[in-house]
């Protein structure tokens, strides 16, 4: 159960959003992680249908046919994060965490008998890797009570043993070449991953590619000769790349087979074949797919996308189809299937039953600049034919890797139809734009990146898109923190402010966050000791006393990414200073609120938030 604590809103509920809208509409039910089994004829995904994200397996009908979902989800444990399904098809794999949490859990699962198996049953958290291609063997990185770095292993399923590959900051297991011999590793912490290739016979290790990445990803040919690398490791965007092994061990030579200069390369898949991949490319936030021929080089847009976003794709069997999950403003998660030979339009396969026809609003593309120039952009949702100025709420998203895209946004939309428009840049820091801007945010350079949620201000101010006395800045994890800083660096800019699991005070984040979170982090945020004078003057908490406008906090009791205390100390921090922030606590959520029921309660009291403090203002403006 929620327990909610929103000064002037306590226990309240509201039935309705207003202008019509019904909350419960908003919230279809969500289908996501296509993944066929070996043999072709089942079809595995996540859906929160039952209020939390489960795993489902069905019948994978031939030509495009829907799926009849099954009634019950598979018996695992917790929120389901990814899973695979075993060469062999006996297991399905899943990540899960309690409440959303980051004490992930990997739990085997058997699609015929429901029996279920846990091969890292005492780690304090344990994360999925790929595969063996015989399905013997599974990667599991473990995480060590107090430890930073996880343990990369390949767990065999015949007796449980375990054999390590790698240790380090964001260690996986990536890929295991088909004759056993050879693996790849990921390590490194954000911003600088780095891939090995790891003999398994001599423990020998060789770094595949120089220089640290945002992306680094590789899965093997089907000869093991070649291995496919995904990476931006030293370039600015992107790319695949193909390397030639040399012997047991070594690189003998690569190159570059797909890059764009001015776009992301997202999302890989190979077919089963191992001749074609599908890549779906980040083009100013919407996707567009292509199709490889790994023998030639050869180029072949796939149209029409489904959805404005791809976010995740995998072939069919037999490699006439590609199944992809995608989502747009207009379009809740959905499974959809495209045809790769007949070039028929795209079918869903998995989708919310209820449509919403025209009520959703599509949300449009604005550039602006940062106050020292650099080119930004974001997306603006404003309610259908409203001219001139308009009360607005800014949302800054997580990571901050992350990046804003015309995704589905249940809040959005409810904002919308209170007559609140919604704009959500992508300030310097974000991911999508290359790897210079994904940087430019690092250690120091964070203050322009707060400064660039004033420039967003002043370019819908100066645009005659917002009004200036009803502007509300909020959002959810880094974008949290960045609301935080927002509101205590520019207090006269902002009416408003909702923090959703942000980060108050970086000492005491660091001090009790997860600590292979902390771990990865420092390249990031910067390193609690070496710049500890930084941090403390980057903390929102060193300046409450700045914080002027109404703060709406919600947080999650079971997150330990960024722990409940950096809610609990700002809201006590602008109590004793007589503020009445509101404090919206999940008591059964971690760092995302996922159950479905909460998530309407979280639409519900940040528009009622938003709403009532936005129109306080314009009446007293009036």
């Amino acid at each position: 159960m929620e327990h909610v604590e929103v000064s002037g809103f306590t226990e309240r509920r509201l039935a309705r959003l207003g202008g019509g809208t019904d909350a419960p509409v908003l919230f279809p039910p969500q289908y996501s992680h296509p993944a066929p089994s070996p043999d072709g004829a089942l079809l595995a995904w996540i859906s929160d249908r039952d209020g939390r994200p489960r795993a489902y397996v069905a019948p994978l009908p031939p030509g495009g046919k829907p799926v009849e979902e099954p009634e019950l989800a598979l018996p695992v444990d917790g929120d389901v994060e990814t899973l695979s399904w075993s060469p062999d098809g006996l297991w399905i794999a899943c990540q899960t965490a309690r409440y959303g949490g980051e004490r992930t859990r990997v739990q085997l699962v058997a699609p015929e008998s429901g029996e279920v198996r846990e091969p890292a049953p005492g780690a304090a958290a344990a994360t999925l890797g790929v595969w063996s291609p015989t399905g013997r063997q599974l990667g599991v990185t473990v995480f060590a009570e107090g430890s930073g770095d996880g343990q990369a292993c390949l767990v065999d399923l015949r007796d449980g043993t375990s054999t390590v590959l790698a240790s380090g900051p964001s260690a996986r297991v990536c890929a295991v070449s088909g004759d056993g011999r050879r693996a790849v590793v990921r390590l490194g912490r954000r911003g600088a991953r780095r891939l090995e290739l790891v003999d398994l016979r001599s423990g020998r290790r060789t770094e595949l590619l120089p220089g640290g990445a945002n992306v680094a990803d590789a899965r093997f040919g089907v000869t093991g000769r070649q291995l496919y690398v995904h990476t931006d490791a030293g370039r600015e965007r992107p790319a695949l790349l193909a390397v030639t092994l040399r012997g047991s061990s070594g690189v003998s030579s690569v190159y570059t087979i797909a890059q764009r200069p001015d776009d992301d390369l997202d999302l890989v898949a190979l077919d089963p074949a191992g001749v074609r991949a599908a890549l779906a490319w980040n083009v100013d936030g919407r996707s567009e797919l292509e199709l490889l021929d790994l023998r030639s080089g050869l180029l072949e847009p796939v149209v029409p996308v489904p959805g404005d976003v791809v976010t995740g794709a995998a072939f069919s069997r037999d490699g006439t189809a590609l199944l992809v999950a995608n989502e747009g403003p207009t379009v809740p998660p959905r499974i959809s299937r495209v045809g790769l030979d007949s070039h028929d339009p795209a079918t869903p396969l998995l989708r919310a039953s209820r449509q919403f026809g025209t009520s959703l609003v599509e949300p449009t593309l604005q550039n602006f600049r940062g106050e020292d120039g650099l080119r930004l952009s974001g997306w603006l949702f404003r309610p259908g034919g409203v001219l001139g100025p308009l009360p607005t709420l800014i949302w800054l998203h997580g990571g901050p890797e992350g990046q804003e895209r015309p995704t589905y946004q249940p809040l959005f939309q409810a904002l919308l139809a209170e007559g609140v428009a919604v704009f959500a840049p992508n300030v310097r820091g974000s991911g999508g734009y290359g790897r210079s801007f994904t940087t430019a945010d690092d250690g120091e350079r964070r203050f322009a990146a707060i400064s660039d949620v004033r420039a967003a201000v002043d370019f819908l101010v100066g645009a005659g898109l917002a009004d200036a006395a009803r502007v509300g800045v909020s959002g959810r994890s880094y974008g949290g923190y960045l609301t935080l800083a927002a509101l205590a660096w520019y207090p006269d800019r902002f009416a408003v402010g909702v923090d959703v699991c942000g980060i108050s005070d970086f000492a005491s984040f660091y001090a009790r966050t997860e600590p292979w979170i902390a771990t990865a982090a420092t390249t990031k945020y910067g390193d609690p000791d070496d710049d500890a004078a930084l941090l403390h003057e980057l903390s929102p908490l060193q300046h409450v006393d700045h914080i002027a406008a109404p703060l709406l906090v919600v947080h999650g009791a079971h997150d330990t990414n960024v722990p409940l205390g950096q809610a609990q100390q700002v809201v006590d921090a602008l109590r004793e200073r007589g503020a009445s922030p509101g404090f919206l606590l999940f008591d059964d959520e971690g760092h995302e609120v996922r159950g479905t029921d909460n998530r309407v309660i979280f639409v519900r009291e940040v528009v009622s938030w938003v709403k009532a403090h936005l129109h306080e203002v314009g009446e007293r403006t009036a």
